[in-house]
């Protein structure tokens, strides 16, 4: 792949017109509590960035609570009360999401608001500065849901963990964390959170290059994906070139007993090869 030529609809660095480095954007799908902002800080951790100084980091992790919209006093009362379905793609703001992304793909720095989850509010006095980097990790339960959304994302994950375990895991997380009651969190879980899961993102599941069960468990998954950005960033350093990322009509790889899963989207030679093919079938 040449010099600024498109991956999954997106430019790497070189081609913008201004010499802007484009990061590489990472989408992280999944459900709710499936493990993705653990998988994302697992990749952090073995590259050496969880620790650093958020100014220096190569990379970034944004979470798409981040761009709940702001709810009207009804839908306030509502969520209260456990009774406002915040798993529904209307719970987000999609323009500003995409505005964002497409401000950070131009390496401009972004102020991103904090989520207040025993409040259900977005916080304005609360930034979080994102600083231009190298690759940027975007997770979230909806943002493959988004078709402008998501074509901008250069490598799309998808962490595929069992309903009964993400239950498990919210349950505890949502009454300790976010001040719900038990009859809360299973109310919701049973009216909107498993409802809007099979309805809008479990078949965004088919636009994912890299499927990864268990999430943070799979650590040959995540050992995989973490290669792959290394590459990327060894790449980068050495050459203000484009690397050669992916090439187009290969398949998507499911981390999982060795199987690769149809796509019609492109990956890195270098994870389908048949080194790591061994790996999973050893692995699995």
């Amino acid at each position: 792949m040449g010099d600024g030529e498109c991956l999954n609809g997106a430019r790497l660095n070189g081609g913008a017109a201004d010499g802007v480095k484009t990061p590489f954007l990472i989408g992280v799908a999944g459900g709710t509590a499936s493990g993705k902002s653990t998988v994302c800080k697992r990749i952090m951790e073995q590259l050496g960035q969880a620790d650093m100084d958020h100014t220096q980091r190569q990379v970034v992790t944004i979470s798409q609570d981040s761009f709940y919209r702001e709810l009207s006093d009804l839908e306030k009362a509502r969520a209260e009360r456990g009774l406002f379905n915040f798993d529904h793609p209307s719970a987000f703001n999609e323009d500003l999401m995409l505005q964002t992304l497409q401000d950070i793909l131009h390496g401009k720095k972004v102020e991103i608001s904090e989520y207040d989850y025993r409040r259900n509010a977005v916080c304005p006095e609360k930034k979080i500065t994102i600083y231009p980097a190298d690759v940027v990790l975007f997770e979230g339960i909806l943002v493959f849901y988004f078709p402008a959304i998501r074509d901008l994302f250069h490598m799309k994950l998808f962490v595929d963990t069992d309903s009964d375990t993400r239950l498990a895991r919210r349950v505890p997380r949502d009454i300790n964390e976010r001040g719900r009651d038990l009859d809360q969190v299973l109310n919701a879980y049973m009216n909107f959170v498993k409802p809007a899961f099979e309805e809008f993102c479990s078949p965004t599941k088919k636009f994912a290059d890299v499927v990864i069960p268990r999430g943070a468990d799979n650590t040959v998954a995540i050992d995989l994906i973490v290669q792959h950005i290394r590459e990327f960033l060894n790449n980068r350093t050495r050459s203000d070139h484009s690397p050669h990322l992916a090439t187009c009509g290969t398949s998507a790889l499911n981390l999982a007993n060795g199987r690769a899963q149809a796509s019609t989207h492109s990956i890195s030679p270098s994870m389908i090869s048949s080194q790591l093919y061994a790996v999973l079938y050893e692995y699995s």
